[in-house]
């Protein structure tokens, strides 16, 4: 299962400590002009470092890309990339070495598998999401010739946060501020929080809220591929997410039916003066019956406070025994920041599968 996609397909490897983090992406169409800086740049939001609310690692996280482009384009053939891993302290783990953190992945993958990398936590650190923002790019390159833009942002952090509708929020402003919030006022509050956190040894967690931006009617496939279910197993599989709600989510439940039917009218194209189906609302997050409808889709991620804290926790060792573990090293008091391009790229890697998919199904696309 390190493999995520149907027809973009992004297969991944490495661990926190280990030479490199890479991947392969497959099912990338070709022709594709390959922005390198772009790629870069999306690493760049990710990487550890970068303010001083985020994680001290020092990594320059440069993508090389070993395959798969000739003259600056896509060829079709598989897109063969790696980061490697250049600042680690791995002696930092020495004291987790057998000892368990809590709510930490360190005793279930030694259940599972007998053995454990406990530097940095291997395979199950957060690390290795720089895959899913390499390829999620690569996805956004595509998306960005259908007209498909997605924009992610902090829209939580503990209890301070805001307002669920995001069309009163200028997101060209996300990226102005440490904590990747369009609201400054918020913004400055969120980042005090999180230094506040950070000086008692502790984490927090909050909520990433995505908006999905021209996405064509027609994607996701019933009945075990509604497209919200592939966005949610995408969000799900980020380190640290605990829920996914898309449309109004639960806050739904406290309503009629009458209040959160999206009833449809039909919009007047001036331009090539036809006429387009439409709804005068949007509870349902621009999807309906598993299926895009043209309206923009949103969704918001909750990501749990970091397992690794600090300060003291009681714990038991691999012996099973009782004892109690402060851990060392460089970890994020809140991942919300950098998993901000995260979720913007596991949104572009579902909903470019997704429009790939719709189209094999679509014959007269590929009648002669």
């Amino acid at each position: 299962m390190n493999t995520f996609g149907q027809i973009f397909r992004l297969t991944t490897f490495g661990e926190s400590h280990g030479e490199a983090i890479g991947g392969v992406v497959d099912g990338m169409p070709a022709g594709i002009d390959i922005d390198t800086d772009f790629i870069q740049q999306e690493l760049n939001r990710r990487r550890p470092g970068q303010s001083n609310i985020t994680t001290a690692r020092n990594e320059a996280d440069h993508v090389e890309l070993l395959s798969g482009v000739f003259e600056g384009k896509s060829t079709g053939c598989p897109i063969g990339f790696i980061v490697r891993n250049e600042n680690q302290h791995s002696s930092d783990y020495d004291n987790m070495r057998e000892v368990f953190r809590p709510s930490h992945a360190d005793y279930t993958y030694t259940q599972k598998y007998g053995v454990r990398d406990h530097r940095g936590g291997g395979r199950s650190s957060a690390r290795i999401t720089i895959s899913r923002v390499v390829a999620g790019a690569l996805a956004k390159l595509v998306l960005r010739q259908l007209g498909i833009q997605i924009s992610a942002y902090t829209s939580q952090v503990g209890n301070i946060a805001l307002d669920n509708d995001y069309h009163r929020y200028d997101l060209s402003l996300t990226e102005t501020n440490a904590v990747r919030c369009p609201d400054p006022q918020k913004a400055e509050e969120m980042i005090e929080l999180i230094q506040q956190v950070k000086a008692e040894g502790d984490t927090i967690g909050g909520v990433i809220t995505c908006v999905v931006k021209g996405c064509p009617v027609g994607l996701g496939e019933p009945e075990f591929g509604k497209l919200h279910a592939q966005l949610g197993a995408a969000m799900l599989s980020i380190n640290a997410v605990k829920g996914f709600e898309y449309g109004d989510g639960f806050a739904a439940v406290t309503q009629r039916g009458s209040e959160q039917n999206d009833v449809f009218t039909v919009s007047h194209n001036t331009v090539g003066h036809d006429s387009i189906v439409t709804t005068k609302t949007n509870h349902s997050g621009g999807i309906q019956g598993g299926i895009s409808n043209g309206q923009d889709i949103f969704f918001r991620v909750a990501f749990k406070p970091v397992a690794t804290l600090l300060r003291e926790q009681d714990t038991v060792d691999i012996h099973g025994k009782e004892t109690a573990l402060t851990a060392r090293g460089r970890h994020d008091a809140c991942v919300l920041p950098r998993a901000v391009p995260v979720v913007e790229a596991m949104a572009a890697i579902t909903i470019l599968d997704a429009y790939l998919v719709y189209k094999t199904g679509k014959i007269q696309d590929f009648c002669i």
